[in-house]
């Protein structure tokens, strides 16, 4: 058996290395269990090791399972000093248009497999310019932007990933229509607002408080602003539409 860090060959039924005292063993790629370097299955979760191996799910409500590691380490590093500071932050609400229609048509695993090509290819652009996404919706998403990661030019960050996002469902529209059936469209809506910072948990999930009914712009919010976007996506905007508040021109073009 060769040793995966020094290179040295130890004999077969090694536990560790004679050179440089590795341990030897493999991880279930369901559980990650450490398991013995003879396992053919997992005795934490049954998988079996002989099959090769297929990256396990996203859960989408475990933050820290897909926020990309660099981010995560920045977040954790500053979480305990961020508590209680009032910041300016934009917020990024997306969601599927139509996708009741659209679920109730696909039926609930190709809807499921739908939402994770959606999820992933519209996360990536948001961690780009280092947006957090703090909630799921659903259908749907909000980032933010400028807390916990603190980025003077947030509002111009948000704007990019939003458009990202929408080159991106242009890039995969093959991909998404074959998963679809009839192609997805999307709604987004932004704005800018001050937040009084909560709590980040072990999860990278923070707590926050919107600052009154108006930031210091006169505009409405972040979070009182999201909800109007979310009011607004689900309403009165039509698929492929965004809504884009004055703090966010003003945030961009100051």
């Amino acid at each position: 058996m060769k040793c995966q860090e020094c290179g040295f060959d130890n004999r077969e039924d090694a536990k560790f290395c004679l050179s440089c005292g590795q341990k030897f063993e493999v991880k279930c790629p369901l559980c990650n269990k450490g398991l013995p370097p003879a396992a053919r299955f997992c005795d934490e979760c049954g998988h079996d090791l002989q099959k090769p191996n297929e990256a396990p799910p996203i859960d989408y409500n475990q933050l820290h399972a897909y926020t990309p590691k660099h981010l995560t380490d920045k977040i954790l590093t500053v979480r305990g000093s961020m508590e209680g500071e009032r910041k300016l932050v934009t917020v990024l609400f997306c969601d599927l248009a139509n996708s009741t229609a659209l679920a109730e048509r696909l039926g609930p695993e190709p809807m499921h497999t739908l939402l994770n090509e959606f999820f992933g290819l519209s996360l990536s652009r948001v961690h780009r310019y280092e947006g957090t996404i703090n909630q799921f919706l659903g259908d749907g998403f909000m980032a933010l932007f400028g807390a916990p990661i603190a980025h003077e030019d947030h509002a111009r960050r948000a704007v990019l990933a939003s458009v990202e996002i929408q080159r991106g469902l242009h890039e995969s529209a093959a991909a998404l229509a074959q998963l679809s059936g009839d192609g997805i469209a999307v709604r987004m809506g932004l704005n800018t607002g001050l937040v009084i910072v909560g709590a980040i948990g072990d999860d990278l999930r923070m707590d926050y408080t919107a600052v009154g009914g108006h930031n210091q712009r006169g505009g409405p919010a972040a979070a009182g602003g999201c909800a109007g976007a979310d009011r607004h996506l689900r309403g009165d905007l039509p698929p492929g539409g965004g809504l884009l508040y004055d703090t966010i021109n003003q945030g961009v073009y100051p």
